[in-house]
Parts: C-alpha cells; structure tokens; sequence
C-alpha cells in the first residue's frame, strides 16, 4: 500500500515523500526575465513547507517570448546567476528542483524585425530547429544553474501543445497529420536533452486532452507519452488545457484528471504525477491506491499554506484550506487573498 509520507523514486531521484509542488507562475519577473527577491522567498517558503519536489514556475527558453506576463527566463546565460541561487536556496532544504521550460509563442527575429506569433502551420524547417535548439540550450543553462532536472510543458496552450494538437496542427511535412508526425518535434527535443545532458531528470506534462472539438484526444495524448516515454522522458505530469477548475473542496471535485492518469500509468513504465484537485488527505491516499499513480502534484493549495506537507505529516490531516476561488491569478504575485503571514500577504 502506498502512503504519501514514505520515500520514493522519481526516476532517478530519491523523494522524501510523494508530493510535489506543480509548476505555479507568480508573474513577477521583469520583461528581461530576471526573478525579483520575493520569488525567492516563495521558493524557500516551499521547500521548507516539507514537498519533495519542487517544479518552478514557467520558465521561458526565449528572449523573444511575450505570451505570457512576468515569466521567469532561462533563455542566455547572463540569466544563470540567479536560477543558481535559485537551486541553491531550495537544495539547502534537501529538496530537489525541476525548472520548467516553456515556449510560450514563437517570435522570430529576422533583419531586425521581430515576426511575432508564427503558428504552427507558417514555421518553416530552420524555425522548428530553431525550436529545438532553444529548449536545447535552456536544459544546458539549467544542468550548470544546479538544476535536477527539466520539466518540458507541452500543455495549457503554450507552443509544444499546440503543436500536438489536431486543432493546430495541419502540416502536411514530417512533423504534421499522424499523431506520430505531431509529436515527432517533442521526441527529437526530448532525445537530444537526454542524449546532450543524460544527467537531467525528465519530466513531460502533457494534457490529457485539448477538451475542444478538433483538438488532441486522450488516445493522442496516450500515444505521444509512450513516444516520449521511448525517447526518453522519465516521467510525466498529467494535466489538462484549461485545468484550474473553481469550487473544489474535499470530496467535491477533486483529482479530475484522475481516470486519464491511472489509464497512462497502466500504459507506460516511468512514474505518473497526478495534478488537478487534491484538497484531502483522505482521498489523495485514496488516488494513490486505486492503481499505478505514482505521486500527486498541487498548485493552488500551496498558494494558501505553503507549509501544507508538513502540517499533514504532523498528523493534523484536515483538508487544504483552498477552496479554488481563484482569485489568486488576480492578485500581483499570485498570492491568497485569505492567507496570513509575512510572504503570503506580501505584495510583490
């Protein structure tokens, strides 16, 4: 039976337990992509909150990236200095990190103009490999930042699950028409950060499906994880396009991802991390045992406790406090207008 306060592998990587903090963007880096001092703070409030892991907030591998407001960046290296602080303030709590690295929209500079938003259907093949070379160089910056690994997000309508997805995606070259041909650019970026930096962790979050007509379906999503899983990938994050749903309590809602996750953990031979929904105890340990999940990750409940793992491991086993009312995403810094204490009220 498994429990959520006993060590466990993901991959590679020995957990103290089997949460882990989902990749939650506070939007307070500066247009260049330079963290200010409070994002520091949120990740030491993290790690010393008892998770095992830690996936940063979205972190851009473009210069060129304006898609998303206040995203963190790791797209040159005068950027490293600061994502080592980074992984050094967290690893002092014992506590590994993942950087998650994101293509928000592809922007490319030609001649001195920037050419914003090429969709998935206009890229030609040097702007694919372009592409490639950008995640590529990002995971090298990472792995010298002190980085345990790399988190490749391929959900929640950034650029790698558009290009996925049917709804997108009409290519009729190598890389579009078969489900095999949409995730041929995520394999071949996947196979070369495993064969350029094999010490890297892994990790792919993908949607489960698009929940759109025309768009990527379950059996399309099941399919690209086992190609990724081939080429490389050492484990995966379930989520889904539009996944904060509001409303959730314990017992209502929760882990609504779930029968999609079991489903893929039948399927492939690396740990499956579940996010979406979890506010009990009870029914996270439930989920754990139902089949072949691994671990379960949370955002917005760390929002409002951040120190949530260690007051369940000290045996008060009430549910999170968040009640998804999601008026975190409007606040500046993404914080809990209910929460209280010195850097969960701070306004960054």
């Amino acid at each position: 039976m498994k429990r959520i306060f006993e060590e466990a592998a993901l991959g590679r990587l020995p957990l103290k337990n089997r949460l882990i903090r989902s990749a939650t963007r506070a939007a307070i880096a500066d247009p260049a992509g330079h963290m200010p001092e409070g994002l520091f703070q949120i990740y030491e409030e993290l790690a010393k909150g008892g998770i095992a892991c830690i996936v940063t907030g979205s972190t851009s591998v473009s210069d060129n990236d304006f898609c998303l407001d206040g995203v963190a960046r790791l797209s040159n290296d005068g950027l490293i200095p600061e994502h080592q602080k980074l992984t050094e303030l967290i690893h002092k709590q014992e506590c590994p990190v993942l950087v998650q690295l994101v293509l928000g929209e592809y922007n490319r500079a030609e001649a001195g103009k920037l050419h914003y938003n090429i969709n998935v259907d206009d890229l030609t093949p040097e702007n694919i490999e372009d592409v490639k070379e950008m995640f590529l160089a990002a995971a090298e910056r990472a792995e010298r930042a002190g980085y345990d690994g790399v988190q490749i997000l391929a959900s929640n309508g950034c650029f790698l699950s558009r290009f996925i997805s049917p709804y997108y995606n009409h290519r009729t070259d190598g890389y579009g028409g078969s489900v095999e041909k949409r995730a041929k650019l995520l394999v071949e970026l996947i196979s070369g950060i495993c064969e350029r930096y094999p010490g890297l962790h892994r990790n792919l979050k993908i949607d489960c499906e698009d929940f759109m007509a025309g768009g990527l379906t379950q059996d399309d999503s099941l399919e690209i994880c086992k190609l990724c899983a081939q080429a490389g990938v050492e484990s995966i994050e379930v989520s889904g396009n539009g996944s904060s749903i509001a409303g959730i309590s314990a017992g209502e809602k929760e882990a609504y991802f779930k029968k999609f996750a079991l489903r893929l953990a039948e399927a492939v031979e690396i740990p499956v991390v579940l996010v979406g929904g979890h506010r009990s105890f009870e029914n996270m340990e439930k989920v754990l045992n139902e089949g072949e999940i691994a671990f379960l990750s949370m955002a917005r409940p760390l929002i409002r406790e951040p120190y949530l793992p260690n007051r369940w491991k000290s045996g008060d086993t009430s549910p999170s406090k968040c009640f998804s009312c999601n008026m975190c995403y409007l606040t500046t810094g993404h914080h809990c207008i209910y929460a209280s204490g010195p850097v969960s009220v701070r306004r960054f």
